[in-house]
């Protein structure tokens, strides 16, 4: 399972690397001026897809399985997607009290990486297995 997080983080690489030459066809000379929140999106695809890669790798190096590598895998992936996409939906349509749902997902983030600090804390990791 730590696969899908893997392409996940890949996914959202890819789409942050778009989204940051979009960003550039904005910015240059006579294009438009950006907004602010389009730093920030594109900041927290780079920074999850980075994450959701490391914490696949921790996933498989630890032999975390069952009901913890379930909510593990889908709790990140849940919080990687949905935190830049309710800043996009509520910037682009205004709906301010929207983004309140960014700290739900924040914690899901959270209880995803928690998870994986107890885990790295309390089990030994097989060796060469980050690599596989």
């Amino acid at each position: 399972m730590s696969r899908i997080l893997k392409a996940s983080g890949f996914l959202g690489l890819s789409i942050q690397m778009l989204w940051g030459m979009g960003n550039t066809n904005l910015i240059t000379p006579g294009g438009p001026s950006l907004p602010s929140w389009v730093g920030g999106t594109h900041a927290h695809f780079g920074i999850f897809g980075i994450l959701a890669i490391v914490l696949g790798f921790a996933v498989d190096r630890y032999d975390v399985s069952g009901a913890r590598q379930t909510v593990i895998t889908w709790v990140f992936i849940a919080g990687q997607w949905l935190l830049p996409a309710t800043i996009f939906v509520a910037v682009v349509l205004s709906l301010g009290p929207l983004s309140m749902l960014e700290y739900v997902w924040g914690l899901l983030l959270f209880i995803s990486m928690a998870l994986i600090t107890l885990t790295v804390w309390t089990q030994s990791g097989r060796s060469g297995a980050a690599l596989g």
